[in-house]
């Protein structure tokens, strides 16, 4: 957005927002004219603010003379105003929580408890998907009665375990035999694309597959098919800290939040777009293109291991919020989580 505001608007309108996000009341012009440390009157004050109002960046609340800012003003704020706050000795605990060691699973559970913790708003990470979890390897270990654990490993360290039936009893050389095949040939692929590879060789091989190969490829397709249906979730932490916030106590925008976070679909979808943009994004209100977010902001950004993109984490929280704070917050815990997943993943 590109708005021409003068030196003297642009203080002022820096001044109000900060006094409304640290004090959570409408501004008046006496007030602003008290704190924002320029020799001007009242009645100068407020024609500047008459002159945001009609830029849309300012609003009044119907029960209140005073002003608060659009997410239109937030948004020239974080663009054009906004220095970014040093995290300081909070960055201690979330580098021990995100360096001990421990499995990739939990460290993503811990990141988004770190993020509600530490700005008090909801945390919220995704997992990795199908489309860029790599597959490191398979084992196929032998049970009994027909039965065989397909444990399946990705390369950000992720574990899925599933017991299949099948039609008669392998041999554990037959199963190490047939995890080696497939292992030597799908491994570092994405598993969306050793999905769409299983289907195109069951389909073109038929009958005449050799027994080690259709071993491995029959147990591997159903192994994935699960974790299919597993893939593309969010882990959610603090969103009863939302209950605090007094923009959001109305009890409609409470419900529709709360729907929006449970069915967790509208988030995911945020969170993917998110993911195509390095560094944090910051999605204000109306512009992550859902009406139950439209009174909160989404600060959001993308973890990686070895380098790759393969998820998004984020907080959500109400437009009236510290955003140098929050900005910082989830910055630093998407570099600490890809630090600590590019370790699990060496």
């Amino acid at each position: 957005m590109n708005l021409e505001l003068d030196s003297r608007n642009t203080h002022l309108l820096n001044s109000l927002i900060r006094m409304y996000i640290e004090q959570g009341e409408p501004v008046g012009s006496r007030t602003l004219a008290r704190h924002s440390q320029l020799e001007l009157s009242p009645a100068t004050i407020r024609n500047v603010m008459s002159d945001l109002e009609d830029l849309g960046l300012i609003s009044a609340p119907h029960t209140s003379a005073g002003r608060i800012p659009t997410a239109m003003g937030y948004r020239v704020f974080v663009d054009s105003l906004l220095k970014v706050d040093s995290l300081g000795s909070p960055f201690k605990a979330v580098e021990s929580s995100l360096s001990e060691d421990t499995d990739p699973s939990t460290l993503l559970a811990r990141a988004s408890t770190m993020l509600s913790e530490m700005t008090q708003f909801a945390g919220v990470v995704m997992l990795p998907g199908q489309t860029v979890s790599r597959l490191k390897q398979v084992e196929f270990v032998s049970l009994n009665d027909k039965r065989v654990l397909a444990i399946l490993v990705t390369a950000d360290g992720r574990v899925q375990n599933r017991v299949l039936l099948t039609e008669r009893e392998y041999t554990p050389s037959e199963l190490i035999e047939a995890a080696n095949y497939f292992n030597d040939l799908h491994g570092g692929s994405t598993l969306a694309e050793v999905r769409k590879k299983l289907v195109l060789e069951m389909r073109s091989a038929g009958e005449k597959m050799h027994n080690m190969v259709q071993t491995a490829t029959t147990m591997a397709a159903e192994l994935l098919a699960e974790e299919e249906n597993d893939g593309g979730d969010v882990v959610l932490s603090g969103q009863e800290n939302l209950l605090n916030v007094p923009e959001l106590c109305q009890i409609d925008k409470l419900q529709k939040l709360f729907n929006t976070l449970r069915a967790k679909q509208d988030l995911l979808d945020l969170l993917d777009r998110s993911m195509k943009v390095s560094g944090v994004s910051i999605f204000i209100g109306e512009e992550s293109g859902y009406e139950s977010l439209g009174d909160c902001s989404v600060i959001t950004a993308p973890y990686e291991s070895d380098g790759e993109v393969i998820g998004t984490l984020g907080v959500v929280g109400p437009t009236r919020m510290s955003y140098g704070q929050v900005i910082s917050v989830v910055n630093v815990t998407s570099k600490l989580l890809s630090t600590a997943l590019s370790t699990k993943s060496a």
